[in-house]
């Protein structure tokens, strides 16, 4: 009995490893920031074009002003090839009202406020009035909601998790949750595996990027820092199975090319 019960465990374990590992396959994979810092401005089709060559399957989608008349032939585009429109940055109605139109749901990724008083408490009660109109327009839509950490107060990880917490105690908000972003962390390097702790029951998604000290640079490809490889190393071994990122963020580089060095920086990290 000791024996089959030796045996189960460890065929459990074998299991939950290899499902944990599912998350980092590069058709799992989000591709993120790749339409405003693209330096080829590529359109919608010549996008998802790119991102079918290399292999990439689900896309979080930012956006500028010019890009707006887009909206719809990029969801078409996406259909058209296969890929999953994963994620939308802030908010737009046109873009709403075409989820609407294609029966999408995507999440919904938008910046917690840093707002100023007194108390935590205050603080903590402020910025989850701040995101009450979109979290409740995302919980009508069927979208989960994405509180971004991106700098201040709002993008504190213990402030992260505890906004969400009065959401969904208040508000009945459980689609609301965190994308967190390192190349919004280097902050938390040193204690990453705590943060991460705090913040895993919540994770919508996890944007990778290399991490050196001081962000220095602040946007690196993954293999070229000296932190990213034991902090990837850190979200395996937590059993994080959820959305990873990769992302482009360089106004100066080709999307495709940047993305493909993340790839491969990625595939060397995991190898080792």
């Amino acid at each position: 009995m000791k024996n089959i019960l030796l045996f189960t465990s460890l065929f459990c374990s074998l299991i939950f490893q290899a499902q944990a590992a599912d998350n980092f396959a590069k058709d799992q994979l989000v591709a993120w920031c790749i339409v405003p810092f693209d330096a080829a401005k590529r359109g919608p089709a010549a996008r998802a074009e790119m991102l079918k060559r290399l292999g990439i399957k689900r896309v979080a989608y930012d956006w500028r002003a010019q890009h707006v008349k887009e909206f719809e032939e990029e969801i078409l585009q996406y259909k058209k090839h296969g890929l999953e429109f994963f994620a939308f940055w802030s908010v737009h109605d046109e873009a709403f009202r075409l989820f609407e139109k294609y029966k999408l749901q995507p999440q919904i990724w938008r910046t917690l406020p840093s707002p100023k008083a007194d108390t935590q408490k205050a603080r903590v009660e402020a910025a989850a009035k701040a995101m009450l109109p979109l979290v409740e327009r995302t919980k009508k839509l069927g979208c989960k909601l994405g509180l971004y950490n991106h700098g201040g107060w709002g993008g504190e990880p213990a402030n992260l998790v505890t906004v969400c917490k009065y959401l969904h105690k208040h508000h009945d908000a459980k689609h609301v949750g965190i994308v967190y972003n390192l190349h919004h962390g280097h902050g938390h390097i040193a204690d990453f595996k705590e943060s991460l702790r705090v913040m895993q029951p919540y994770l919508h998604c996890l944007n990778l990027n290399g991490m050196n000290e001081g962000a220095q640079p602040k946007i690196l490809s993954l293999g070229r820092g000296q932190h990213e490889a034991a902090m990837i190393a850190t979200i395996r071994k937590s059993g994080y199975s959820g959305p990873i990122g990769i992302l482009d963020h360089r106004n100066d580089t080709d999307t495709e090319i940047a993305l493909r060095e993340n790839l491969e920086g990625l595939q060397n990290i995991l190898k080792k």
